[in-house]
């Protein structure tokens, strides 16, 4: 039996999120995986269906997917407080490693030797993400129709094709054809406010701080896509105007590849090379608030798109394209980490673990892959 809104304590969210910000190496694909292992397998907090239609709604908005999946899971369990506490205990974790690597960067000029850990850790997160999508992937393809949308998604992802067109072409599709074959009206009544007020009266707040504030507010608000999208926004509004170097930059998104939690979290980092500790807290606040206040807005409307017929064919267009999706970025990360001998025995290996041994905790593969890498490479 599923566990129902408000009889999840918030020191079990607490717990949950802590450990997923922690251990959630390998980037949005990677964190989803592990939380459906938490709140669907493991702890039976929601059903496949409704995991499905939570991470087909994260696709709908801008902002960083995996954030907004446990931002989603935390107000469908216990309300307000679970929406603020889920999202920043999933957070807080890379967000105060970044500021410490940030630290040393600034001071030392360099960064902590780590890349044999991570080696193991990324063919060890494809065997994780293969271990989630496919349970998911069968409960998504509900009908041939709802198979051809997939297939068609996942061979123009992996051409290049926009995501988002993707997204919102296949729900719209699939809308289209429910009117054509049902005759029954149905409109969406209800729009989405994307309106808010966020004023700050300090004192402190420099210049430099205001114009990173706006600059990553802006950012989070509007950037659809995985985090990694977010370092071509970064050029654009910080390299070229001259606040941070390209080095600084490629150097962020080091950070933002070998810590754990979402990619966002390197914001931290650049706002730290900026402005200091004010300017690391000020952006990191900023690229994140849009996406508490999109899924506060969102989330209490997911029942009625899945109560309305065809909204409901829209919003399983979407969940099946997400799973495409996200099968397409396991492809290319397979195609890139899966490159050598010792990849492959690393694959291979957390394959046999995540598929035979499926109560196996993730954390754990995460743990064998990276002493694998430091042991081979």
């Amino acid at each position: 039996m599923n566990i129902k809104q408000g009889e999840v304590g918030l020191k079990e969210i607490i717990q949950v999120f802590i450990k997923l910000g922690i251990i959630g190496f390998g980037g949005p694909a990677a964190h989803i995986a592990m939380m459906r292992e938490e709140v669907v397998v493991k702890r039976k907090w929601m059903d496949e269906q409704h995991f499905l239609d939570l991470l087909g709604a994260t696709n709908l908005i801008p902002g960083p997917n995996s954030t907004e999946m446990a931002i989603h899971i935390g107000y469908d369990k216990a309300g307000w407080k679970g929406l603020i506490i889920a999202g920043l205990c999933f957070i807080l974790p890379a967000v105060l490693l970044t500021g410490v690597l940030a630290y040393f960067y600034k001071n030392f000029g360099e960064l902590p030797q780590v890349q044999p850990f991570i080696y193991g850790v990324k063919p060890a997160i494809i065997a994780i993400i293969l271990g989630a999508i496919f349970p998911l992937a069968k409960k998504s393809i509900k009908s041939s129709f709802l198979a051809f949308i997939g297939g068609i998604v996942l061979v123009a992802s992996l051409l290049g094709a926009n995501e988002i067109i993707l997204m919102f072409g296949a729900g719209f599709f699939a809308y289209v054809v429910f009117y054509i074959n049902i005759t029954k009206r149905s409109t969406l009544q209800s729009i989405l406010p994307l309106t808010f007020l966020f004023s700050i009266q300090n004192t402190l707040f420099s210049t430099t701080n205001m114009q990173l504030f706006w600059i990553f507010l802006k950012i989070g608000a509007i950037l659809y896509g995985s985090g990694y999208v977010l370092f071509a926004f970064l050029d654009t509004e910080l390299v070229q105007t001259g606040l941070l170097t390209r080095q600084q930059l490629i150097d962020a998104i080091a950070v933002g590849q070998f810590t754990p939690g979402p990619v966002f979290s390197s914001v931290t980092f650049i706002g730290f090379q900026i402005n200091g500790i004010s300017g690391a807290i000020l952006s990191t606040i900023a690229i994140f608030i849009p996406s508490f206040i999109l899924v506060a807005l969102l989330n209490p409307l997911m029942k009625k798109l899945r109560n309305s017929k065809g909204l409901s064919a829209f919003l399983d267009a979407v969940n099946v394209t997400s799973i495409a999706l996200i099968i397409a970025v396991c492809l290319t990360m397979t195609k890139d980490i899966i490159t050598n001998w010792q990849s492959i025995i690393i694959a291979l290996l957390s394959g046999i673990v995540v598929f035979k041994f499926k109560k196996i905790n993730s954390a754990f593969i995460v743990l064998g892959g990276a002493l694998l890498g430091y042991l081979l490479f």
